[in-house]
């Protein structure tokens, strides 16, 4: 049943918005850091969790293993083409909802525990999301709030210019695109306010950085090139950058070409993941 919330956000989600291939590339890619995330969040078998905007699924698998067995592990996301792949990822014993995040699909205090990653910052009100998750627990309970910063930085060890230009015409696209301000850009920092103004209680808060260097493993390759390169660059800058800089770029980001950036030995990845942690 709809609340009488918006079903689209900042970023003009609908149920017919599609990530399902870019958030199943990144998780591959993100795998060993956030299992590692999950690991240190000392969860207990016979929890219930929920993983709020669970999109592809995988990380549903993942907490599953964690709370085992006697546990109850359910998802929910607003994108029905995440729902359907997320539905042939996980075992029957998952459930999975296709819902807006403040329907009220779930009872009040009724987990233990809720997993909500690169999801909030898709909502017109954060704190309000905030809000209603912590609704959701039972006295006691934790919310994990998940954001990879939202723009990663692409490291050009040997030209720091073209890193520069390239990463400012990124956020000018995105900017443009999604009419958004700086501070919309600086999601990753905004978590912990997003918890005091929920009134949560205990809050902690814990940043790493997913960093590759080459050579590259599959995950990581197929990420970069396809999500990255292929997907949030190619065209999309041209508007962006001088004529020198888009070819340049261009041939950065073709596999075919000598000057690949992937193969090179000095080629380097940082993209920054922050985990913040709140307590009813």
């Amino acid at each position: 049943m709809d609340i009488g919330k918006p079903l689209t956000g900042l970023l003009g989600d609908t149920t017919a918005r599609d990530y399902a291939d870019k958030l199943s590339k990144f998780n591959a890619f993100a795998k060993p850091e956030l299992r590692r995330l999950i690991k240190a969040l000392d969860l207990r078998p016979g929890m219930h969790v929920l993983d709020a905007g669970c999109g592809t699924g995988d990380a549903l698998n993942w907490l599953l293993g964690e709370v085992t067995p006697s546990a109850r592990v359910v998802g929910v996301d607003l994108a029905a083409a995440h729902v359907a792949a997320a539905r042939l990822r996980v075992p029957r014993q998952i459930q999975i909802h296709q819902a807006n995040l403040f329907d009220a699909v779930f009872e009040p205090a009724s987990f233990d525990f809720i997993w909500c990653v690169n999801t909030i910052n898709h909502l017109t009100d954060p704190v309000d999301g905030v809000i209603h998750l912590a609704t959701l627990l039972r006295h006691g309970g934790r919310v994990a709030l998940g954001q990879s910063s939202l723009l990663p930085d692409m490291y050009f060890a040997w030209d720091a210019r073209l890193e520069r230009v390239t990463n400012d015409a990124v956020r000018r696209y995105y900017q443009d695109r999604y009419r958004l301000d700086e501070h919309d850009l600086k999601a990753v920092r905004g978590l912990v306010g997003f918890l005091h103004q929920a009134t949560l209680r205990n809050i902690s808060v814990r940043t790493i950085m997913i960093e590759r260097m080459s050579p590259l493993d599959e995950a990581t390759e197929t990420y970069l090139s396809q999500t990255i390169f292929r997907d949030t660059w190619g065209e999309r800058l041209r508007p962006y950058l001088s004529g020198c800089d888009y070819e340049e770029l261009s041939r950065l980001c073709n596999p075919q070409h000598a000057d690949y950036a992937l193969r090179r030995r000095d080629f380097h990845f940082l993209q920054s993941f922050t985990l913040a942690t709140g307590e009813i």
